[in-house]
């Protein structure tokens, strides 16, 4: 009984070493009704021990701690914890940290002005399958994708482009189709667990995966690529 309760719960974990900001974030945390906060770290060595517990299912992540860089939290938890969503928590806003963390595996990103009442909001978002990143990171990645991309193509290859991306979206397996199916229908993560039958962690982590091939961060977003690359019927 006590396990199918605590599955209720959003398990979150920190790793931060600003004393102020870590204790908000664990008031804030241990106040809200949905949450649990699991684990504690205010250094890197501590974080990377901390991963050899039971996992989390949102990690938040201080880049410059004490003793190295959060970065190296965020790639361990990615082998150790796959189904745990990262999101950066830090005052670094150059687009090279933003780059980094992303690559190392974080799918949200927010700066240290942000409210510890947003904070709650953007966890839930990270636990339901979302990618909050603030406005100010948004700018700076697309910022350096625009420096990265080639000029306009012509017309012609406007359409071999878009071609290409749909190429390179990976095919949605039966489960996931399934899923993305509930979620049009304006099912829940937790209604959607009773229906298939499976726990609301496998649930939130079939969204990630499909939030992740459809190159989309929202639920509106997934609908929509699904039904542009024809994933769904209706």
């Amino acid at each position: 009984m006590p396990t199918s309760l605590e599955s209720l719960y959003i398990h979150v974990a920190i790793v931060e070493d600003d004393p102020d900001f870590r204790d908000a974030l664990c008031r804030v945390i241990q106040a809200a009704p949905d949450m649990r906060l699991t684990g504690l770290a205010d250094t890197r060595v501590h974080g990377l021990s901390m991963l050899q517990d039971s996992p989390a299912d949102v990690l938040l992540v201080d880049l410059g701690l004490p003793d190295g860089s959060g970065i190296d939290v965020i790639r361990v938890a990615t082998l150790l914890w796959p189904s745990c969503s990262v999101m950066v928590s830090t005052n670094f806003g150059d687009e090279t940290h933003v780059i980094r963390s992303i690559e190392a595996g974080a799918v949200g990103y927010l700066l240290k002005d942000s409210s510890p009442d947003r904070m709650t909001d953007e966890i839930r978002s990270l636990a339901s399958g979302g990618s909050p990143i603030s406005p100010i990171i948004a700018r700076q990645i697309l910022a350096r994708f625009r420096q990265n991309s080639p000029s306009v193509p012509s017309s012609a290859g406007n359409v071999d482009a878009l071609k290409k991306t749909a190429d390179l979206v990976a095919v949605l397996s039966p489960r996931e189709k399934e899923v993305l199916d509930f979620i049009t229908k304006g099912f829940t993560a937790h209604e959607i667990a009773k229906l298939m039958q499976l726990s609301h962690f496998t649930v939130r982590t079939f969204v990630r995966r499909i939030y992740s091939k459809l190159k989309v961060t929202s639920k509106t977003e997934a609908i929509y690529e699904a039904r542009m690359l024809g994933l769904l019927s209706g």
